[in-house]
């Protein structure tokens, strides 16, 4: 019988709590409020906020928390597998076309080809929920042509079979429907509850949540297919990293459970943070033994206002029209205008206080900038 695990906060010693930021940083006090909830759920052992953390649905966003005995699918949340795939695009960036790409490309919808097929290839067990394959999703997730912006450690980037005056293309996705259905079915049976790690519901929710983050990971792939057909290009995958999982991790030779809830590993080499549709992206390598920070990065920006604040206010400012050019000169493709709001670059935290945080702790070193050329978020349309 498996053991589940109030996530009330209790009475039990607190596991211990960091928060990587600078005072230079903002961070919400409600995100950490959530993360010190978080902290004394049982057998937590660390928590530890990163500089992009932010408020979420129950528990933060930008976190990882490592504990004992048990784990906690709810920590993971709904997009299991969720993350970010970097792909090297065989076109020179001068020769970029974002206008005419951004009038054609069309991403929504069923794949026209053969779902199963692909996912076999990919060596990804088939699910039910093919017709979200090589989707983006909506929220903060898209798909991305970048340019070099700048190369501060050429070894590095070189290393990476990357070159300064070619394209690059980012994909932010994750698990889409097959995720949250994991995460409904744990949560319908034990709420925000954790499992004990020995219990046979603990050993189906990993297999599960293993599957959801290859089909993840797959999906990522997918949709850079479809991005690249939609610009005539071909492309390698140069990485890939995953920020919504659980992992088991040793410690002093017992096991661990490593929740990432928007964290991006620092135990899997080189990882892009981006920034909004209309800031710089990083490109990363992790420095230093991970002991720290939970083995684990800043995955983005981090949001800055909730998504009706965002709305309500820059409606008051912007056209919708408006936001979909960037500083950088840069395309959007986004024809769902709440969304369009939601996720205006006014609504994040400036990425390069995020990044400077993260290099000040001695948790990174900057290998390269990517300035956005054309980002894709959907077709759908809506008010």
């Amino acid at each position: 019988m498996s053991t589940a695990a109030s996530a009330t906060p209790s009475s039990a010693p607190t596991a211990h709590v960091r928060i990587i930021a600078s005072p230079q940083s903002w961070v919400e006090g409600e995100a950490v409020r959530q993360l010190e909830a978080m902290a004394r759920l049982p057998g937590m052992r660390l928590a530890v906020g990163l500089p992009d953390l932010h408020p979420g649905k129950g528990a933060p966003v930008g976190a990882a928390f490592t504990s004992e005995g048990f784990l906690y699918p709810y920590l993971v949340g709904n997009d299991i597998g969720c993350g970010m795939g970097l792909f090297d695009v065989d076109l020179l960036a001068r020769k970029a076309k974002a206008e005419r790409w951004a009038s054609k490309l069309d991403l929504e919808g069923p794949w026209s080809g053969d779902a199963e097929g692909f996912l076999s290839e990919q060596g990804v067990k088939a699910t039910g929920f093919e017709a979200a394959l090589g989707t983006v999703g909506g929220g903060n997730h898209f798909a991305e042509v970048q340019r070099v912006d700048a190369v501060h450690d050429a070894e590095a980037f070189a290393a990476l079979g990357l070159a300064a005056d070619r394209l690059l293309l980012l994909v932010h996705s994750g698990s889409r429907g097959l995720g949250e259905a994991i995460l409904r079915s744990h949560v319908d049976r034990h709420a925000a509850g954790g499992l004990g790690d020995d219990s046979a519901e603990a050993r189906a929710y990993l297999a599960r949540h293993d599957h959801a983050v290859e089909w993840a990971r797959a999906n990522r792939a997918l949709v850079a297919r479809r991005m690249l057909d939609g610009i005539g290009a071909l492309g390698r995958r140069v990485l890939d990293v995953c920020h919504n999982s659980v992992t088991p991790l040793k410690v002093d030779g017992r096991t661990q459970w490593l929740h990432r809830k928007g964290a991006a590993p620092s135990d899997e080499g080189p990882v892009v943070i981006p920034g909004s549709r209309g800031a710089l992206s990083y490109l990363v390598a992790p420095v230093g033994d991970g002991t720290v920070s939970a083995h684990s990065l800043a995955h983005g920006a981090g949001r800055k206002w909730t998504r009706t604040a965002a709305r309500e206010r820059i409606k008051e400012r912007f056209t919708a029209e408006s936001l979909t050019r960037t500083s950088f000169k840069s395309h959007v493709v986004c024809e769902n205008k709440d969304l369009l709001f939601e996720e205006a670059p006014h609504a994040y935290k400036a990425i390069d206080r995020v990044v400077t945080d993260l290099v000040e702790a001695g948790l990174v070193r900057v290998v390269a900038t990517l300035a956005p050329v054309l980002t894709y978020k959907t077709r759908a349309r809506g008010e």
